[in-house]
């Protein structure tokens, strides 16, 4: 059986990826292209729990103790959704990934992004997605798009939001063949037609 196609959507929240995500859904199962939609925190029954303590816990949380609630996440998903559905001959569409890790601890917590890198590999057992899209928009276009009550990390001030951009476009930069940067900014349909460009190859 031919293994399947990992890619991971990412940006800030407000960028719209959820809504590409739903898109390309929609696409691939007009085609009839075996395709899944799962998401991190959340893919997995112990990951629900841990979303509700990473984005709603009230009391503080210590920096750590964040990165390693979505490495345990992270881990679960590997193993319990993630490569099972690779073997199966999935393509699998991920609504965040590594790169919010290293991105969000690492860049706007200010973590050791090294240190963080080494760890979602050992969260990952080394599995890295095939494509990673990057929604790029201005931080304060994106915190101005969210709508209703904002969880933990969206009630992060502008300049946390501002390193976190910063850190996704240096991931770009670093693995331009794995991350590709759409510009958010654009119409809906405008960025849904890019996302078909960069999948049409492993479809």
């Amino acid at each position: 059986m031919t293994r399947g196609v990992f890619i991971t959507f990412e940006g800030a929240d407000g960028c719209g990826k959820t809504t590409q995500i739903e898109l390309l859904k929609k696409y691939l199962d007009e085609k009839k292209i075996k395709n899944i939609q799962t998401r991190e925190p959340g893919a997995t029954e112990l990951g629900v729990e841990l979303r509700k303590i990473l984005l709603h816990y009230e009391k503080p949380v210590s920096d750590v103790a964040e990165t390693f609630l979505y490495l345990a996440d992270r881990a679960q998903h590997i193993e319990f959704e993630i490569k099972p559905m690779l073997d199966d001959g999935y393509i699998i569409l991920c609504d965040r990934f590594i790169d919010s890790t290293v991105s969000y601890q690492g860049y706007a917590r200010k973590q050791d992004i090294n240190q963080i890198k080494k760890l979602n590999e050992i969260a990952t057992k080394g599995l890295k997605p095939d494509l990673t899209i990057v929604f790029d928009i201005e931080s304060e276009v994106a915190q101005k798009r969210l709508q209703g009550e904002k969880d933990r990390l969206e009630k992060e001030g502008l300049e946390f939001h501002k390193a976190l951009r910063f850190g996704y476009l240096e991931l770009a930069k670093e693995e331009p063949n794995r991350i590709k940067v759409i510009n958010a900014n654009d119409t809906i349909e405008n960025i849904h037609k890019k996302v078909i460009e960069l999948i049409s190859r492993y479809i």
